[in-house]
């Protein structure tokens, strides 16, 4: 069996940034606040589906005193369309009034001010920190846990712990985009039930048999 070396890692990276030096992520939004709203709303749900929501939902409330103001009754309609909405209406409620009674209508940036957020996890905290504050962080979604596990990035089994295995393996050269190439990746070419594996030039865990243990 091959062993994850870290020439294969500098290849997986290298050829990231040559495909797309500057990946962006896909929610819209104008406002730091505006991002955390469009990154709860995307658990279990597409960015497409988000933004198709988010879109008449900022056009009329995208502050935390506007979006509060519509309450869980008002903002529901909004938000119909996107999986969880009950629940995510709720929290997103609460996380408006919280963000008002203890942080000025700002929005935090650090991860434990950020998770104590209500409808705000590890996941979206990542998010958050990468996209508006600039901070080299590796948001582990579904698609990075899948993408990371398929080449040989990590081989654990909770999101937590394929975040440490990340930040473990990856050259810190490369964790400002990580996030973004690893999610990119995962929902456009190496996709959970059907990945176009002959487009795919990086080396693969399922292809190779490749270990993360990492050898020199």
């Amino acid at each position: 069996m091959k062993r994850l070396t870290k020439k294969h890692i500098e290849t997986i990276f290298e050829n990231f940034t040559k495909v797309n030096p500057d990946p962006q992520g896909e929610l819209t939004h104008e406002s730091v606040f505006e991002l955390l709203v469009a990154v709860v709303l995307s658990a279990q749900a597409t960015d497409v589906s988000v933004n198709k929501a988010t879109i008449k939902l900022f056009a009329v409330a995208n502050t935390p005193a506007s979006v509060y103001a519509l309450g869980v009754d008002g903002l529901i309609p909004y938000i119909r369309t996107i999986g969880l909405f009950n629940s995510k209406a709720k929290n997103i409620i609460q996380l408006c009034k919280d963000l008002m009674d203890f942080h000025n209508s700002e929005v935090p940036n650090t991860l434990p001010k950020l998770i104590k957020l209500p409808g705000v996890g590890r996941k979206t905290a990542n998010v958050v920190l990468q996209m508006a504050f600039g901070e080299d962080t590796i948001a582990v979604d579904t698609h990075v846990y899948r993408v990371s596990r398929r080449l040989g990035l990590s081989k654990s089994i909770t999101p937590d712990t394929v975040e440490q295995d990340l930040y473990r393996v990856i050259p810190k050269k490369y964790h400002r985009y990580a996030h973004h190439w690893l999610i990119l990746h995962g929902r456009y070419l190496c996709k959970a039930r059907k990945p176009d594996c002959q487009k795919c030039p990086l080396p693969c865990i399922s292809r190779e048999h490749i270990f993360v243990d990492i050898e020199s």
